[in-house]
């Protein structure tokens, strides 16, 4: 198993930045493919993020191609989010998920193992 704990969220003006991490304990976190997903006030919770195991391979949700941008330092057992140019629909909670199954998965049914949340508001 592998417990994980998100950070870093808070609230930023449009334009602004955040670095969001998802300190990850337990099982070898480098067995894990990590992924963020986001559920604003009254919607589902969608994708974001993911990265593969070594770090090389990343997805990214359309909605957030070229301003967000998914890393991991397995050394550190931690997946970070830096995101950029943030714009007020970016407002929601955002959760660290994590499975151990070999592909980059974008839907949540396919990670085992979820965060409590960080929230994230972004004001225009």
């Amino acid at each position: 198993q592998v417990q994980l704990v998100e950070s870093g969220g808070g609230l930023v003006q449009a334009g602004g930045s955040l670095r969001l991490s998802c300190a990850a304990s337990g099982r070898a976190f480098s067995s894990y493919i990590m992924g963020w997903f986001r559920q604003a006030p009254g919607k589902e919770r969608e994708f974001v993020a993911a990265i593969s195991r070594s770090g090389g391979g990343t997805s990214y949700a359309d909605s957030v191609k070229g301003r967000f941008t998914i890393s991991r330092d397995n050394a550190k057992n931690t997946v970070y989010m830096q995101m950029n140019s943030l714009k007020p629909e970016d407002t929601a909670v955002y959760y660290c998920a994590a499975h151990s199954g070999l592909v980059v998965h974008t839907t949540e049914t396919a990670y085992n193992y979820w965060g409590q949340g960080t929230q994230v508001t972004v004001s225009s």
